[in-house]
């Protein structure tokens, strides 16, 4: 392996000088798999975001699905980068330690129409390369899930889809590239870019100063429509499409057995009930398309919507407490398929329109723009291992910190739990500030450990978590 000396991370003040040879704009999962991507070059790679911290816009804030891709249009970039994202991701998970359960989904059909476009459905799945779907009766459905609500008329059976932790996956993305020789920069929103057009280098204005670069990826998720006009371009328009969902309490987790999905409409997979890695059980999302691109508020209206769906599919579901609810943005541009463009003579890839299969594709997404940097004039030789990482375990499926009494044997501050509702322990907590890439807040802190994602939302343990937060900061 060719030796590699790590990145810095930086959070203010001004940039290093000096010319990157590829800037990565956006620090969420696709970002982050982008700049992982392009560590394996012996070349200067930048990563910016606006935000404190990696992950921290679409990407904290989705339904945590590991895709098949049986659903998406056949012969689209989407179907192919999400199937082959697929395999990358569950391998790259199995190496890194991020956790995923493959609990299978059934596309249940509550009424005739629904029933109808099961069939069509088959089909889809069998053109993208995903031939273990069937349909299968009202009976069998019922077997499978014994909660479920009454007037299920029948499912598609998609094995293969699973659960994963989103929050780990951009980490681990980050960390690996950041390892390996990423810069990453922080708390760093793009102004105004300068490009000629010439093989000249482009430079970015940002607030943290300027920064050049010889090529540039616009990762920037709702904002990549943006960025694609500061260098001339007008391809595509971002909507903001907002999902609402609710999360009810680890109790709840024994009433589902699948990630139980609808049959498809215009704006999307619609209102779906799964289990998540972290042992909870979603409920969600709603699909609203709106104008301010920064709305992640939760309404009255959406939560209503959604518990009358659950009610629906889960009644039992809607007696169970609920954790928490939140809202995220998805990067809606009314195309069917992901809206990945170079421009070679800019030197310049805009990767837009990528929506909730993302986390799924994002490998695939990374090795695809790199492709196109190539083609664009990137030299690609000389590749290089990247740095070897093992990401903390944040899912219930696996072993824990504070069950593995090797490891509190070992070191008794894993051994000390700070947030109970949770089961965190100040080992974990250590761990996560004194990282690679360290959370620049207590919510990402949260991310990396799941302390104050509870029962309580931090209400017991809230001011000792903060207090380590602050102590590390110092």
């Amino acid at each position: 392996m060719t030796g590699t000396t790590g990145g810095a991370v930086t959070t203010g003040g001004a940039l290093p000088g000096g010319e990157y040879d590829v800037t990565v704009v956006g620090a969420g999962v696709v970002g982050t798999a982008i700049a992982r991507e392009l560590a394996r070059l012996p070349l200067r790679i930048a990563l910016v975001d606006a935000s404190d911290d990696v992950g921290d816009g679409t990407s904290k804030a989705n339904t945590a699905i590991l895709h098949t891709g049986f659903d998406a249009v056949p012969g689209s970039l989407e179907s192919r980068l999400v199937r082959e994202g697929h395999r990358l991701l569950s391998a790259y998970a199995a190496e890194t330690g991020i956790p995923v359960e493959p609990l299978g989904a059934l596309l249940v059909a509550w009424d005739e129409e629904q029933l109808a476009a099961l069939p069509g459905l088959a089909r889809k799945a069998v053109r993208n390369g995903h031939r273990s779907a069937r349909i299968i009766p009202a009976e069998e459905v019922r077997a499978r899930e014994p909660r479920l609500g009454p007037g299920a008329l029948g499912a598609l059976d998609v094995p293969g889809e699973s659960i994963i932790c989103p929050w780990t996956t951009t980490l681990a993305y980050a960390t690996q590239a950041v390892r390996t020789g990423v810069d990453l920069h922080l708390n760093c929103r793009v102004q105004d870019i300068t490009s000629d057009g010439t093989r000249t280098p482009t430079t970015l204005t940002t607030n943290r100063g300027a920064l050049r670069t010889r090529h540039l990826v616009n990762a920037a998720g709702l904002y990549a429509d943006a960025i694609d006009r500061l260098l001339g371009h007008a391809d595509f328009a971002v909507t903001p499409r907002r999902g609402q969902l609710i999360v009810f309490d680890e109790l709840a987790r024994g009433l589902v057995r699948h990630i139980l999905l609808p049959v498809p409409g215009a704006l999307g997979k619609g209102v779906l009930v799964s289990p998540t890695v972290y042992g909870n059980v979603l409920l969600g999302p709603t699909a609203e398309d709106l104008d301010d691109r920064t709305d992640t508020g939760s309404t009255a209206e959406g939560l209503a919507l959604l518990r009358e769906k659950g009610r629906r599919i889960l009644p039992a579901l809607l007696e169970e407490e609920v954790t928490a609810v939140y809202a995220g943005l998805r990067a809606a541009t009314g195309d069917e398929d992901y809206a990945i463009r170079a421009h070679p003579a800019q030197r310049y890839v805009t990767v837009g329109g990528i929506r909730s299969t993302g986390l799924t594709a994002s490998m695939a997404i990374a090795a695809h723009v790199v492709e196109l940097l190539a083609e664009g004039g990137l030299p690609v030789a000389g590749t290089r291992d990247l740095v070897p990482v093992r990401m903390p375990n944040l899912g219930e499926a696996f072993l824990r910190p504070y069950r593995d009494a090797e490891l509190i044997a070992r070191d008794p501050e894993y051994g000390r739990i700070v947030c109970h509702c949770e089961r965190v322990t100040r080992g974990e907590i250590r761990d996560a500030l004194a990282s690679a890439v360290p959370p620049g807040s207590p919510d990402g802190l949260r991310r990396r450990t799941r302390a104050r994602g509870g029962r309580c939302q931090g209400f017991h343990c809230g001011a000792a978590v903060r207090a380590l937060f602050e102590e590390a900061r110092r």
